[in-house]
Parts: structure tokens; C-alpha cells; sequence
């Protein structure tokens, strides 16, 4: 009897284990399933309009790599050429209702713009997948993949083709000045100060400040991918001391984030959430 008891302990416990095995394999799927969904998947099993039809069914090799990245940018392990093209940003504008200083693009945004300035092709890769296809500048594979849709989002009536001129979209690579740009990690005070703008959270990692601003979808004080993002640049250049906040392209968007938020947004915009995560109007 103690023996047929322990027996049926195991097979209880099997089960619970099985069972355990099997959510953790739903809730990866289900984690893998995010971009593979999205207008991202520019490979083969892709659903969107632009997607090489043969030559590869990843998904991951039209942004990243494990070998050989670009190190001049700061997107993890990037697997793109950057583009050689020259923005005009809002540095032009002289608007009197802009307060913080601005910057030349920011590498996470050239990341983003490395497909959408619609100047260089979207399988422009440093490590092509497959053997043989590392060319550290970042070139086209030869021979190229075959696309359905295009392979650059070419044509002015994209909205999503944002071109070389930044001054009709959103600014990136500028102060964000909410609150005065306090932080006490070990320095950074700054010298701007917008009152129609929150105040962004700070904490330090290796000595370096790390910014955001909390939305409702998120913890307070905790960054989280539901925040709207700032990264860190040296504004020195410009008059500004060094380690402020600056927006980029990823301040609003999450290149990974699929259904229900619409065009990559960290967050849903309903009721204007990710404009009023920021501004205060």
C-alpha cells in the first residue's frame, strides 16, 4: 500500500510538472508570438506588407545579431549599416516654445530610421543569415531576397517612409526638461525647466542616470517597458550639462510591442494616454 501511495505521489507530481512545463511553454510562445505578429516580421512568415517572401523565415536577423554587431549604435547587438543621411531636425525651428537644447539624431533613433528614412534597403545587414554573409559596413546580401511589397518603404505617401526631413514628426534628440531635470545619482541638475512637462523618474546604473516618466499602465518610480522612455546623452555640446534626458524614437515606441497598441506604442493611446504620459494639458 505505501508502496502504490508513493507511486501515485510521483505521477501527481509529474503531472503538476508536466503541467508547469506546459504553461511555461504557452507563456513563451505566447512572448515569441509578440513580434512575429507584427508588421516587424520581415521574414518569410511575416504577414505584413513588406516581407521578403524566400530567403528566410527569421525574424530577429533584420535588427539584431549574436555576432559581429554594430557597436556604433546604441540598439543591442545591431545588425544594420546605419544610414549616411543628414536630418534636418529642430535645431532649424528656433521655436520659441521649445526650452530644452537640441542634439543631432540619437543612435537608438538611428536605429529606428536605419529602415525608416526610407534611404537604404530593410535587409541591409553586417550578418546575413546563413554562413558566409558578414560584411561589417552593412551591404545587401547577394543575391538579394526576394520581397513581397518593397523592400525599402519607399514613396512619400508612407507615413511611416519618415525621409531626411524630421521637422514635420515628433522631435527626438532634445531635452526633455519636466521638473528642471533634477537627479542626485551623483550630479546632472539642470538649467532647463518646462512646467508643461511632468517630471521624469532617475536612478543610477554604474553611476549613470537612467530616465523615464511613469504612465498609469506601469509601477510608480519603477521603470518598466510601459514608461515612456528617456535616454541618456551629453548635452555639454550644446551648453547643457552632460547625462540629461533626451527623446528619441524609442521614448514612445517599443519596436517589439504587438496587438492592442496600435503603430508600436508602449502604450495603448486612448484618451491621448502617451501624449498626456508627458505633456501636461
Amino acid at each position: 500500500m505505501r508502496h502504490l501511495q508513493i507511486s501515485r505521489s510521483v505521477i501527481a507530481a509529474a503531472k503538476v510538472a508536466g503541467l508547469v512545463t506546459l504553461l511555461a511553454a504557452s507563456g513563451n510562445a505566447a512572448a515569441q508570438a509578440s513580434i512575429s505578429t507584427t508588421k516587424h516580421n520581415l521574414g518569410s512568415t511575416g504577414t505584413g506588407a513588406n516581407h521578403v517572401s524566400t530567403g528566410t523565415d527569421e525574424i530577429c536577423v533584420f535588427c539584431h545579431t549574436p555576432h559581429g554587431a554594430n557597436t556604433g549604435v546604441a540598439a543591442p547587438l545591431w545588425n544594420k549599416g546605419l544610414p549616411a543621411s543628414t536630418y534636418t531636425t529642430y535645431s532649424t525651428a528656433n521655436s520659441s516654445t521649445i526650452d530644452g537644447k537640441v542634439l543631432s539624431v540619437g543612435s537608438v533613433s538611428l536605429a529606428c530610421l536605419s529602415c525608416h528614412d526610407g534611404t537604404q534597403a530593410m535587409d541591409n545587414f553586417i550578418n546575413a543569415p546563413g554562413s558566409g554573409g558578414y560584411n561589417p559596413t552593412g551591404a545587401r546580401p547577394s543575391p538579394a531576397y526576394t520581397w513581397t511589397g518593397s523592400d525599402t518603404l519607399s514613396g512619400a505617401s508612407l507615413i511611416t517612409n519618415i525621409g531626411t526631413d524630421l521637422t514635420n514628426d515628433h522631435p527626438i534628440g532634445i531635452q526633455y526638461c519636466g521638473g528642471g531635470i533634477t537627479w542626485n545619482g551623483t550630479a546632472s541638475i539642470g538649467t532647463c525647466n518646462d512646467p508643461d512637462f511632468k517630471t521624469p523618474v532617475a536612478t543610477s546604473i554604474n553611476s549613470t542616470p537612467v530616465w523615464w516618466v511613469d504612465t498609469a499602465a506601469g509601477t510608480a518610480n519603477t521603470r518598466q517597458k510601459t514608461d515612456m522612455i528617456l535616454y541618456t546623452r551629453d548635452f555639454g555640446t550644446v551648453g547643457s550639462p552632460s547625462n540629461q534626458p533626451s527623446v528619441e524614437c524609442a521614448s514612445c515606441h517599443d519596436p517589439h510591442v504587438g496587438a492592442p497598441n496600435a503603430t508600436f506604442l508602449r502604450i495603448p493611446n486612448s484618451g491621448s494616454a502617451v501624449c498626456l504620459a508627458c505633456h501636461t494639458k
